[in-house]
């Protein structure tokens, strides 16, 4: 028997807005339901969250994207390649030296013309994809390269490839901390006097080594045109100065060529001609540098 005071019709007459917030109303229920699945989904994206700001940054791996960290490795790869095949280029250019008291010069030459025309491959093929296998085996040539030459003048000028190897780590150190600090960039206008003057170095390259190769030059002149003098002062150091800095700035193209690839979110497989770039003027400066030494040491 049902209580006579809930007959009253104040009780049964049902307020539309009690109803629709009395907790075991069906909307209330609805809306309670919404809100529980709201608060665990913000929980969970909670969650996430803090797991990804406790994780460990995105790499190159996890991107497959171009970082700075991902082509200094790759560099610093290159690097030891070379000195590798550069110690491999050393001892096969004075293994002859006790019998013939002359070096051996075929690992210059193989590594000299194998790895100029691996260059010119990577270059003109890169655009369109990049072999990182040719890569390595430019570095592996530039060794050979690099431990025959630096063998041969070592028997001639005691001492000279350490004072080159000094002077080219401190050319590279100078540049990279200028370019770090944003006192030099690279320029469209430096650029295209760059340019200029690199073809002009070029051209008088290729006609210093044809007049050496004919013996057209008098003798006495073991560089070339570099040993001639202009006022007391051997060509080749004039030119020497020029080129130091021409690769100084062919460096600022390199680096600023990664930063740009790096901001631009470019494929990670690009961080090896990065340090190709890298790897070609550091040759340079440093087969530059102890020729400049040589020919200082030569008129000594």
């Amino acid at each position: 028997m049902s209580n006579f005071a809930f007959n009253n019709p104040a009780f049964q007459k049902q307020d539309p807005r009690n109803v629709a917030t009395y907790p075991g109303a069906p909307g209330v229920q609805g809306a309670q339901t919404a809100s529980f699945q709201h608060a665990s989904m913000d929980t969970a994206a909670n969650a996430q969250l803090e797991g990804m700001y406790a994780a460990p940054p995105a790499g190159a791996i996890e991107t497959d994207r171009m970082t700075v960290e991902d082509t200094v490795w790759k560099t610093a790869g290159l690097f030891g390649i070379l000195l590798v095949t550069a110690v491999v280029g050393w001892v096969w250019t004075l293994s002859s030296l006790p019998a013939t008291g002359q070096p051996n010069m075929a690992p210059w030459i193989i590594g000299a013309l194998g790895g100029f025309v691996l260059a010119m491959v990577i270059t003109f093929t890169s655009r369109k994809k990049v072999r990182p296998a040719l890569i390595f085996g430019y570095a592996a040539l530039e060794g050979l390269f690099i431990g025959g030459i630096s063998a041969y003048f070592e028997v001639i000028w005691p001492g000279i490839v350490l004072q080159a190897t000094l002077a080219t780590v401190a050319v590279v150190g100078v540049t990279l901390a200028l370019f770090a600090s944003g006192k030099i960039r690279a320029s469209a206008k430096m650029t295209k006097v760059f340019m200029i003057a690199m073809i002009g170095y070029l051209v008088f390259s290729v006609l210093n080594l044809i007049l050496m190769w004919t013996n057209v030059l008098p003798a006495g002149t073991g560089f070339g045109l570099r040993s001639t003098e202009i006022m007391g002062i051997p060509l080749g150091l004039i030119i020497g100065v020029l080129v130091v800095f021409m690769a100084a700035y062919s460096l600022v193209m390199d680096f600023d060529q990664i930063q740009q690839g790096v901001r631009n979110g470019a494929p990670r497989q690009f961080g090896w001609v990065g340090a190709f770039g890298i790897m070609v003027t550091v040759v340079w400066l440093y087969v530059e540098i102890l020729r400049m030494i040589a020919i200082l040491r030569g008129s000594d």
